[in-house]
């Protein structure tokens, strides 16, 4: 039986409270810039991310007081002070930008106007003259778009940054940008400016490294030596291994496999490899530099952060290097090679006039020796998963955040760039916190400040000594066991005998990295699956199989890097469903057997062996807490589909026809990717299917796979081109430039979902009930294609969505807000206002059609009410559309100590911190 999940406590600056799991929903949003200091350098400004505030400091003499708390959108991830009384926010998962002003003392603030921009913005810069104008990074998509986001057309940037006049933000409910610089890459994340703000870089996260995959219909059968997929062919037991695809990298002429051989007929795009964009801040608009002075390639495949020089000029960029180019997990004894500790490497690569020149940070790694136990001198001096970054006022010294280590690295930045630098503890810097994101210096107190995401805090380190001397956290409503756990995934220092690797270092914050890995195990054995399978009608017969083997070859083949969002209540894991309960139990929905996550994710403990190249597996009380912490992540919002949760026709005559058309052996699409929002109501906040409900079916493919979930499609468009015909659709000619190098299926080797529908094409003899080469056989896949994009999802699409009210601008907000109440009033989402109104700051919750205040004296109000007391008192309240079961935390009582926030703040307790009442 699944692990019930332990109380829940949160963490604040001085002690914990129990909460309910309805009160927390845990998205674990990567941080891009955490902290920032005002121009004055009075006061540090802070993202409480799990909080949904921004956290303001006073600073004297590098001492830092807490002021006031300013409630934001929803996963705050970076900030930037524009003035000394005016610090802009970037909320990740409200697709929003707050703008937030205070008083002279830091106190009084509030949010004065929300932004509304792409899906899941990043990060922020102010550049242009006078640093006037804001840069801010977002996906090529989202409901606040005003352009066609063109996911079925081939050579499309999926990169967007986006730029707002700060002087002049426009009348619209949104803000109206300058522009929006569209880059060509695939999601964006950091952004750089230099000290002049002429210049402005922005850069890929999942940039790949010039890598795909070559469809096994295009790879000969029989093995390495005819020409197919390289061996070992077979386990060391002896039995036969599948045949697959083969993944193949680019080396400047050819694509070519693990053995140099190569297939570049058989790949028909290219992936220029555009990593880091060089934009134009003081033209009018803001642009991309023209032809190769706009962008930098080869600079990593997942970049994080950067920071310029501001003596030299050079660009400093974070950044691991995936080798996806080795193969195999395991001891490599019957293969003669692994890639076991070593997946990710870490690096800072330099960007100059003259090129990128990538500078590994763990060069005194051997990679040819594994696996020491733990601790040990060459774990000791690696930092891993590097993030934000700071250049000293004078350009020689680069201070670096090793999320993964704990530690901030010190380099001389003449060293780094000539690649003469040495590893050693001397140029570390340990943090008591665990996990920090980002720094800023305060040069003149000889201090830097750093957020450390593991406990939700602030360390202060002095830059003389390199020490660490104080540290301080903000309120955290997260549950104890997601504190417990979270270093589990990021900590490489534990993780592996080199130091630097974690499963973070490939599911990315917990997602994914866009990479295909041949992590096969040819020392494995050949494993028995457990699990139960679709069944078929009986015209079909009674073997579901229909004698393909269903079973758990050990040497697997390529398969795409999954997600470890959402995984509870969707069965057992990884592609073939191979981490799985059932070898314990008999199954049974809804926790038994196949269907018990928390005992399949327990099964990946192996992989901290033969994957990572730890010494020995975690122990039982440590994978507990990593289990407990994995299963409460949680998607996103679908952010295609529309706010009020309607499909358009198109999106509608796709989803009819996935529940109500028969299209394969089993039936409908249905049938094996279940859409069932209130499957297995006992799993609470996690309840439904969302494409599958755990068993693996037939589908003719290389694999005998689970049925995976279909929640995240819109973030594997990009390739565009393959050399195979697929049921009616015929191979591509070379169709040029793409962002992306993998596409859907377990392997990414098809490149768009409408070739994923046409594997339901009819055919006589393997499909006598697929889709027909008609027109409407042609529109029913083209409208399953929209439909999946908006596949539903854990949370409606207005969870995280906001506006702010003012006395100015009701007009053009009022259909935003009547939206948000609807939404509200159908169960999805909890609706919250904060702000002020006549100077006083509220907090109010929308329960049973009213208003609810933060003061229990206060009367309930109408949503019409509540708009008038704005209007005359002045003001402003930004409405937020929380997650349901989140409002009255978010909105009214922080703390959960049952004493409303606004009658601690009138009896001078702390509403943040549950042991102070009134």
């Amino acid at each position: 039986m699944k692990a019930a999940l332990a109380a829940m406590w949160l963490v604040v600056l001085a002690s914990s409270q129990a909460a309910s799991a309805s009160s927390f929903t845990l998205f674990e949003s990567g941080q891009v810039r955490p902290l920032a200091l005002s121009p004055g350098g009075k006061f540090l400004y802070a993202v409480n991310t799990p909080d949904n505030r921004l956290e303001i400091f006073q600073v004297v003499a590098g001492t830092l007081t807490h002021i006031s708390s300013v409630p934001v959108g929803l996963e705050p991830v970076a900030v930037a002070a524009r003035s000394d009384e005016e610090v802009w926010v970037v909320n990740h998962l409200s697709d929003s930008v707050s703008i937030v002003r205070h008083n002279t003392l830091g106190r009084g603030g509030t949010v004065v106007r929300t932004l509304l921009v792409g899906d899941e913005p990043r990060d922020i810069v102010f550049g242009g003259t006078g640093k006037s104008r804001a840069f801010i990074t977002a996906a090529h998509r989202g409901q606040n778009v005003p352009f066609d986001p063109q996911f079925t057309t081939p050579g499309v940037g999926r990169a967007d940054v986006w730029v707002f006049d700060a002087t002049n933000l426009g009348t619209s409910l949104g803000g109206n940008p300058l522009t929006i610089v569209n880059l060509f890459s695939d999601t964006p994340r950091a952004l750089a400016v230099t000290p002049d703000g002429s210049r402005v870089y922005a850069a890929a996260f999942h940039s790949g490294n010039r890598s795909t995959v070559v469809h096994e219909i295009l790879v000969p059968n029989g093995g390495e030596a005819v020409g197919g997929v390289p061996g070992p062919n077979v386990n060391f037991e002896g039995k036969p291994a599948p045949e697959t695809s083969v993944i193949v990298h680019f080396n400047g002429q050819d694509w070519v496999d693990s053995l140099g051989r190569p297939w570049t007929d058989k790949v028909k795009f290219s992936l220029p490899d555009k990593d880091v964009f060089a934009i134009d801040a003081n033209a009018t608009p803001p642009v991309q530099l023209s032809g190769s002075a706009g962008y930098y390639s080869g600079v990593g495949t997942i970049l994080f952060n950067m920071a310029v020089n501001p003596v030299s000029g050079k660009v400093y960029v974070s950044n691991t290097e995936a080798r996806n180019d080795l193969r195999f997990e395991g001891p490599g004894t019957f293969a003669g090679e692994t890639l076991r500790g070593h997946l990710h490497e870490s690096r800072i690569s330099v960007l100059s006039s003259t090129g990128v020149a990538p500078r590994h940070l763990n060069k005194h790694i051997n990679y040819a020796a594994c696996c020491a136990p733990i601790p040990n001198a060459e774990n000791e001096k690696s930092l891993a998963q590097p993030l934000g970054m700071v250049v000293s006022a004078n350009g020689s010294t680069l201070y670096v955040a090793a999320f993964g280590s704990s530690k901030i690295g010190v380099y001389s930045t003449a060293a780094l760039e000539a690649n003469t630098f040495v590893p050693s503890i001397a140029n570390q810097i340990p943090l008591s916190g665990g996990g920090p994101t980002g720094m800023v210096l305060d040069e003149n107190c000889g201090r830097m400040y750093v957020l450390t995401r593991f406990d939700n805090g602030i360390s202060v380190v002095n830059t003389t000594t390199r020490q660490e001397i104080a540290h301080l956290t903000l309120h955290n409503p997260e549950p104890a066991n997601v504190v417990a756990g979270r270093r589990f995934l990021y900590d490489a220092k534990h993780s592996s005998s080199h130091g630097d690797s974690s499963c973070a270092s490939c599911h990315i914050f917990g997602d994914f990295d866009s990479l295909v890995w041949n992590l096969g195990n040819p020392d494995g054995v050949y494993k028995v699956n457990p699990n139960p399978i679709a069944q078929v009608p009986p015209e079909f017969g009674n073997d579901p199989t229909f004698g393909q083997d269903p079973n758990f070859h050990p040497v697997k083949g390529p398969l795409s890097t999954q997600s470890l969002r959402g995984m509870a209540n969707h069965g057992p894991m990884h592609w073939r469903g191979d981490r799985t309960g059932g070898y314990t139990e008999s199954s049974a929905q809804p926790d038994d057997g196949a269907f018990d996550e928390a005992a399949a994710f327990e099964q990946f403990n192996p992989a901290f062996m033969d994957l990572l190249g730890r010494s020995a597996q975690l122990t039982p009380a440590e994978m507990q807490q990593f289990t407990d912490f994995m299963l409460q992540v949680t998607y996103p919002p679908n952010p295609v589909r529309n706010l009020d949760n309607s499909l358009t026709p198109t999106q509608q005559a796709g989803r009819d026809f996935y529940f109500d058309t028969v299209s394969f052996f089993h039936g409908s699409c249905n049938s094996c990717h279940t859409l069932d929002p209130n499957a297995n109501p006992s799993a609470g906040t996690a309840k439904g299917f969302f494409g599958t409900d755990g068993r693996p079916a037939f589908v003719a493919t290389a694999i005998f796979p689970k049925t995976p979930q279909l929640r995240n499609m819109y973030q594997k468009i990009g390739m565009f081109g393959v050399g195979y015909d697929f049921g009616f659709k015929l191979a591509d000619p070379f169709l040029g430039d793409q962002v992306r190098g993998f596409g859907f299926n377990s392997d990414g080797s098809l490149d768009t979902l409408f070739r994923f529908n046409s594997g339901f094409d009819f055919h006589p003899i393997f499909n006598s009930v697929g889709i027909p080469d008609t027109p409407a056989g042609r529109q029913a896949k083209s409208d399953m294609e929209q439909f999946l994009l908006v596949f539903d999802s854990n949370l409606a699409p207005i969870v995280g969505q906001q506006v702010t009210l003012t006395p100015s601008n009701a007009l053009v907000v009022a259909p935003r807000l009547s939206l948000l109440v609807a939404r509200a009033n159908a169960g999805e989402c909890d609706l919250v206002a904060k702000g002020r109104i006549a100077l006083a700051e509220v907090g109010f919750v929308y329960q049973g059609g009213s208003f609810k205040a933060d003061r229990l004296s206060k009367p309930l109000l109408t949503d019409a009410a509540l708009r008038t007391n704005l209007m005359t008192g002045g003001g402003a309240l930004t409405f937020t559309c929380t997650p349901p079961g989140s409002g009255q935390r978010i909105g009214i009582d922080r703390d959960l100590d049952g004493f409303l926030d606004g009658d601690e703040r009138a009896a001078g307790s702390n509403p943040a911190d549950p042991l102070s009442t009134p």
